[in-house]
């Protein structure tokens, strides 16, 4: 047993060095340093995830059982990769603008952030993916075997289903880690992604080492290779074209929707640039990869005794030649192919079972609401880790189920299937704005099962899953349902089979769906966001703050985020909106940038839950927890929302509504315009003709009577005049054809002026000022300027109701502008009234005093021209009126 203990030890050892090394790349992420771990080639090692035991060992299976067959599972890929600016360049865009945390949120996200889509997606990928978790066991248990039989003279390995079971749980602690030290996805897995890529760069080297020492020390050279290569099996296998393209789709499929892929390459990538350099080196490390995969596959089959594992001759080759070291290197390779993919695909599996199954489900047993759930970041957390322990433990019962006997290349294509059938939701997504949630669960349901009957159950062999009469006579005795002959397709490659009948199915289906259902609000903006996510890369949905409690969606999000994490969010976005402390105003992009936020922690669908309940005021029930985005709770939400508190409609829904209201309250008051202004002319006009009538007609009018009724007809006319003045000013001044006098003047001489052009006198209205604050010199028209404080004053003199009437001139300067404030200690003005005041034809205090309603509108066209404003204070006593002018100098107090 010295080789197997040297064996132990070297594993021991190199899962040591593994530790260390994601241990100093997270220490160096979290203290800023480490610019290499944010290096593209870093990130392009990381890819080589793709690269399994299934690549290391199976590919040397797959060529010497297909010849070069085995070209399509780099082939796929390599095209993707090429590819790059059409596909992935647009995954990246979307994870990051999205904080996409696994390819369930990226599809639940596009299609209006449903958690019932995210939980079918999560679900169909665990167990898409479980086969090849058990490929990789089966893999590193076959490579103990291989050396146990070289040890003890073809024994072999005492209990390879305990050895599975041991390295499961080395891969699951591991995993645990440095896979969940932290909630946020948007921290990335320096750690992990450091260890994967160092395992790239050792798995290389083993193939690499292996094919030189195959060519050059068994065969003899090149030209010697090359003769066995054409001696062998391998040079007379003919690949039907068929089965080559859907191999090479297939792979091209995998490598965009293996959740692993879509972990390294989309959530762990730092910069969208990377993939330049990944779009040519990736390739490139796949060639290297591939180089040896058939001088290997010859030579083993022309050494190695007949009914030797192919699968392993990367392996046995050399321990067959004495040359331990050399397979103790090799043994290295193929257990870092083989860990690397269960770490990764545990992460990124555990992201998905936590966000979207076990956090909606423990939010609803423990009341369902997001601010009195408890600690939610522990529970995330712990969530993450039992799923990572049952994703992994789940590979093992299928290892441990199928017995490991089908060859590797097998069971990879088996999970490669079977992830593919995301591919039609996921491209449709992000190309498709009329794709819609109705279509990707039709599509993705119909594949899957279809992949189910085809390919995995019937991967078991013959029992009581799949009994040998369906396989032979098809489901229910029907011959066309035949699970490897389905609708009559006889003759056929069942992978193949399986691969057309589900995946063109699942298309048809997700077209199908979408075109005979109607996306909802919250999918149509998902969906402009994904498919124009050049053009909308910095923003999401939109949200109304409504009546949303701050204070609620810190607690929430300290639960989540943690404490420190939350506060400096908050607090940042406090001071963006000009407040002190912790709690910002709940504004639309406020909550954007939350939602997003969270949802690196708990997914996209389940932040949106949360922040909805809060924003909502009102309880979540478990069905909208569960599935938030679903058609008919978002018909019911966003109906009930609108006659109640209008709290989840969309921004622009709710100020287009708040335009309509003013708009209305505007038409009320030209409708009130209109009659007053008919009253207004009427009646100075209808004075003016009685009395000239009397003037004319009457001849033995005396004197008195003359004066008397020629006076009235002469403050009539000044009515009229006054009337069709204050028309045709407002109508210049809205024009732009007003022409300015600028003079120079004291402010404090401009509110005497004003006072005595609006008639306050004693026992009317009392003005109280402060004189030496008012001594500001002057440089605009101060003729209207006057008009405006004129008409402030006499504002106040007729609607203040205080006892005694008093008004308030107070003159300061705010940040390098003059300001001069009138208030009153009235009742002031009802709040449903202020934002109107300033429109035309708007009166205040109809039952008071006439008017027609044009005096604030002039003054606020007047202040406009004069580069200041005019406007209403809210919040104090009476009314208050705030006039706001750019300060020329000031001028000392004579």
């Amino acid at each position: 047993m010295a080789i197997l203990n040297v064996l132990a030890l070297v594993c021991l050892l190199y899962v040591v060095f593994l530790f260390t090394v994601a241990f100093a790349a997270d220490r160096a992420a979290r203290h800023g340093r480490g610019k290499w771990l944010r290096s593209p080639y870093v990130y392009t090692l990381s890819l080589s995830i793709y690269c399994t035991a299934w690549t290391f060992y199976g590919a040397v299976g797959f060529a010497a059982r297909s010849g070069l067959e085995y070209v399509t599972i780099y082939l796929g890929p390599t095209l993707v990769m090429i590819g790059w600016w059409w596909t992935l360049r647009k995954m990246v865009r979307v994870g990051r603008s999205q904080r996409i945390t696994s390819i369930a949120d990226l599809i639940s996200s596009r299609y209006g952030k449903s958690n019932l889509l995210a939980v079918f997606v999560t679900i169909l990928a665990v167990i898409g993916v479980t086969p090849y978790i058990a490929l990789q066991l089966q893999s590193v248990t076959l490579s103990f075997a291989a050396f146990s039989e070289t040890e003890q003279a073809g024994a072999a390995l005492p209990d390879m289903q305990s050895t599975a079971l041991w390295v499961a749980m080395g891969l699951t602690l591991f995993t645990i880690l440095f896979g969940t030290r932290n909630l946020d996805a948007n921290e990335r897995h320096h750690g992990v992604v450091m260890a994967i890529a160092v395992e790239a760069v050792v798995k290389l080297c083993a193939l690499l080492a292996v094919g030189v020492f195959v060519v050059w020390g068994l065969s003899g050279g090149v030209s010697e290779t090359l003769a066995r290569i054409d001696a062998s099996e391998i040079a007379r296998f003919e690949v039907p074209g068929s089965r080559w393209i859907g191999l090479t789709m297939l792979s091209a499929a995998a490598f965009l929707c293996l959740p692993r892929m879509f972990q390294v390459m989309v959530v762990e990538n730092e910069d969208e640039d990377h993939l330049r350099t990944a779009a040519w080196a990736f390739p490139a490390y796949l060639m290297l990869m591939s180089l040896f995969v058939v001088p290997i596959a010859a030579v083993g089959l022309d050494v190695m005794p007949i009914g030797a594992n192919p699968d392993l001759f990367v392996l046995t080759l050399p321990l067959m030649a004495g040359h331990d070291g050399l397979a103790i290197l090799s043994f290295l390779g193929g257990f870092s192919s083989a860990t690397s993919m269960v770490i990764v695909a545990a992460i990124a599996l555990s992201t998905m079972v936590s966000n979207h199954m076990v956090m909606p489900i423990w939010l609803h047993f423990t009341g369902g609401s997001a601010v009195i759930s408890g600690d939610v970041r522990q529970v995330a957390l712990l969530a993450r880790r039992l799923s990572i322990a049952g994703v992994v433990f789940l590979g093992y019962l299928y290892f441990r189920v199928t017995g490991g006997g089908a060859a590797l290349a097998a069971i990879g294509l088996i999970s490669f299937a079977g992830v593919a059938q995301f591919l039609p939701a996921l491209m449709g997504g992000l190309f498709w704005r009329g794709a819609t949630r109705t279509g990707a669960l039709a599509g993705l349901g119909v594949g899957f099962v279809l992949w189910q009957y085809c390919l995995f159950l019937p991967s078991f062999g013959p029992s009581m899953i799949m009994p040998q009469t369906v396989l032979d006579h098809g489901l229910f005795g029907l011959s066309w349902l035949r699970p490897q002959a389905l609708f009559g397709a006889q003759d056929m490659d069942p992978l193949v089979h399986a691969i057309m009948w589900s995946m063109l199915l699942n298309t048809g289906a997700f077209v199908l769906g979408s075109l005979l259902s109607f996306p909802q609000p919250i999918e149509r903006l998902q969906g402009a966001q994904f498919v124009n996510v050049f053009d909308h890369s910095s923003t999401t949905g939109g949200w109304s703050g409504g009546m949303a409690q701050s204070e609620d969606l810190l607690i929430m999000s300290q639960r989540i985020m943690g404490a420190t994490e939350a506060q400096a969010l908050f607090a940042t976005a406090a001071r963006r909106q000009g407040l002190a402390g912790y709690l910002p105003e709940p504004s639309p992009d406020f909550l954007q940038e939350l939602e997003r936020e969270l949802s690196g922690s708990v997914g996209a669908a389940t932040a949106h839950a949360m922040i909805s309940q809060i924003v909502g005021g009102a309880a979540v029930s478990v069905e909208d927890l569960m599935a938030v985005a679903d058609e008919t709770a978002q018909i019911m939400e966003y109906s009930s929302q609108l006659e109640a508190q209008s709290q989840e409609l969309a921004r622009t829904a709710r100020q287009l509504r708040q335009a309509n209201e003013k708009l209305t309250q505007i038409s009320v008051q030209k409708d009130g315009f209109l009659s007053q202004i008919s009253h207004e002319l009427r009646t100075p006009m209808t004075s003016i003709r009685a009395f000239s009538e009397i003037l004319r007609d009457t001849s033995d009018l005396t004197a008195e009577e003359k004066s008397k009724y020629s006076s009235i007809i002469h403050d009539e006319a000044v009515r009229l005049t006054r009337l069709l003045d204050d028309l045709l000013d407002l109508s210049v001044l809205e024009n732009g054809q007003v022409v300015l006098n600028t003079q120079t003047g004291l402010l404090s001489d401009l509110l005497d002026r004003a006072e005595r052009a609006a008639g306050v006198q004693v026992g009317t209205l009392k003005v109280e000022r402060e004189r030496a604050a008012e001594a500001f010199e002057l440089t605009t028209d101060l003729d209207r300027l006057a008009q405006v404080f004129i008409n402030l004053i006499a504002n106040a003199r007729k609607y203040c109701d205080g006892d005694p009437p008093i008004l308030s001139i107070r003159t300061h300067e705010v940040e390098g502008r003059l300001v001069i404030d009138f208030t009153d200690n009235g009742s002031g003005i009802p709040s449903e009234k202020q934002a109107v005041i300033f429109e035309k034809f708007s009166r205040i205090g109809e039952t008071k005093a006439g008017g027609a309603g044009l005096g604030l509108a002039i003054c606020r066209e007047i202040m406009t021209r004069l580069d200041g404003s005019v406007s209403y204070l809210p919040g104090q006593k009476g009314a208050a009126f705030r006039v706001s002018l750019p300060l020329q100098r000031r001028m000392a107090a004579q």
